[in-house]
């Protein structure tokens, strides 16, 4: 079976089930229209898209990129593309033009497909061009509506794939240097919709919100919904309030943001206002989410916050945390239990795997674990061993299976020869009232060896001084892990889908 077929088995089963939602004027009255299709009418698209990818290039596993916000022009394309037996190369739009012309580079894919609003931000190459969402004005190529119409009643071939065999080049943010693809195969990507299944329990009510970018962790959901029998939501433009104004207005029950989006949320004036009583699964994930949030954040979302951790190389959902596992208080630091597919273990730097409680670096195992870097065989070495995936993240497993996880090995600051988690300082930091957002990070110091520093984004209206959030610190965590310096800013450097970028801001103030 692969992924695809969770699909077409629901357009089978519930021909005449709402399969996507969206809200084509937000800001306008309850008259205003919403786009909806059934399973079997974007069933019925889909082999069409995929028919006709099948006619512009017939080879199975050629790779189909595609540049565009999140839309229903976009599902129909991504789900086109596995039913032609294509590789997806997502292209986030958000990303630069140089980055996006070096992943096309990298894969060529033969086809792309970009919206009419993105089609300045990725060079024309050798590959043909469809236009997704259109924009007014020219385009000279295929339209993705013009192609669904002319191979509408027609179905794609079925191809004799294996699941080793690639479902997606992904790449990733590149915090570790140069972005690599990850290669993600069928089985990869059956073992996460099994995971999601299994650990949030979807159901056919589940109404999911395209909050997050489809080309990340939002993705991840759709299929397990689909399988279900559940509704994709689209919103159109995407920000904390428009994002909680759809929850409320589309009675969606199931998103996926950063945290960083929960954050900005609850700062804004409206965020107590909103009517937030059809979630069910509030899913943070990407970073790790601060205790004290998690603690006054958890009643005012319907009690449905909720997390998992993965990453590009074991896509999402490695370990999760249900609601009602973080309503304990002595979980609100922690990421979760091992999902069902997947082993997690801590280990030494000589690759001994570490018993409870004791701190190493986290390791995953498993069907989850990508097929390893898209033409880097040496990156792949060093990074899967023995069948480990090494996250290069740092943490501990205590005596119960729940993970903690402190934070990036890179990113620990040795201070006066005494190890600071910078997770350890932004859970204090983020509990001062004024605090609305911050990173902590190391700076060389002639004293200390290196020196812990903060950068805080401070409550609109509030007043706080730098030697205040210090001392606030020190309070409650030994002097020694309190920042020697706090930097307030106007905004936190952060990437194209809303996480702050730690590395951006430790360079931004060694400049300083």
């Amino acid at each position: 079976m692969m992924p695809i077929d969770h699909f077409f088995r629901a357009a089978n089963l519930w021909p005449e089930r709402t399969a996507v939602e969206a809200d084509l004027n937000p800001h306008g009255s309850d008259e205003d229209p919403v786009f909806r299709l059934t399973y079997g009418e974007l069933a019925r698209r889909v082999n069409a898209l995929a028919a006709a990818f099948q006619s512009i290039d017939p080879e199975p596993q050629s790779r189909v990129g595609i540049c565009a916000y999140n839309s229903v022009e976009h599902l129909v394309a991504w789900l086109a593309a596995f039913a032609a037996g294509k590789v997806w190369v997502p292209l986030n739009p958000r990303n630069g033009k140089d980055e996006l012309n070096r992943i096309e580079d990298v894969t060529t894919p033969s086809i792309l497909v970009v919206d009419g609003d993105c089609l300045d931000k990725i060079d024309p190459s050798d590959a043909t061009t469809v236009l997704g969402k259109p924009v007014a004005g020219g385009f000279d190529g295929p339209g993705l509506w013009d192609l669904i119409d002319l191979h509408d009643g027609e179905t794609p071939v079925r191809h004799d794939l294996a699941l080793d065999d690639l479902q997606a080049i992904k790449f990733t943010g590149g915090s570790s240097g140069v972005p690599k693809g990850v290669m993600q195969t069928y089985r990869v990507w059956n073992t996460c919709i099994a995971s999601m299944l299994s650990s949030f329990e979807f159901d056919a009510d589940d109404r999911h919100l395209l909050a997050a970018p489809m080309t990340h962790g939002a993705n991840t959901m759709i299929m397990p919904i689909f399988a279900k029998g559940g509704t994709q939501l689209f919103m159109g433009k995407s920000n904390p309030v428009a994002i909680m104004d759809a929850i409320e207005r589309m009675r969606a029950t199931s998103l996926f943001v950063p945290p960083t989006v929960i954050y900005m949320m609850m700062a804004d004036d409206s965020f107590a206002s909103h009517d937030f009583s059809s979630l069910r699964h509030f899913i943070a994930g990407g970073a790790a989410m601060r205790p004290d949030t998690v603690a006054k954040a958890m009643p005012m979302l319907n009690n449905a916050l909720e997390t998992c951790y993965g990453q590009t190389e074991a896509p999402q959902i490695a370990i999760c945390m249900r609601a009602r596992d973080w309503r304990d208080t002595r979980n609100q630091a922690s990421t979760g239990l091992a999902t069902a597919l997947t082993r997690v273990g801590v280990m030494d730097p000589d690759g001994n795997v570490l018993g409870p409680g004791e701190t190493g670096e986290i390791v995953l195992k498993g069907d989850l674990v990508m097929k390893g870097y898209y033409q880097m065989p040496d990156k792949t070495a060093e990074t899967i061993i023995d069948g480990w995936l090494h996250t290069g993240d740092i943490g501990i497993i205590d005596e119960r299976g729940y993970v903690f996880i402190k934070d990036r090995i890179r990113d620990v600051v040795v201070t006066g020869g005494f190890n600071v988690y910078p997770n350890d300082v932004e859970a204090v930091l983020g509990q001062h009232p004024m605090v609305k957002e911050c990173v902590v990070f190391g700076l060389p110091d002639d004293k200390w060896g290196e020196a812990v520093h903060a950068a805080v984004e401070i409550h609109k209206g509030e007043n706080a001084s730098e030697q205040d959030i210090i001392e606030f610190v020190k309070s409650r965590l030994d002097s020694v892990k309190a920042p020697k310096r706090v930097h307030i800013v106007g905004e936190l450097p952060r990437s194209p889908v809303g996480k702050v970028l730690r590395r951006e801001a430790k360079t931004l103030f060694a400049e300083t």
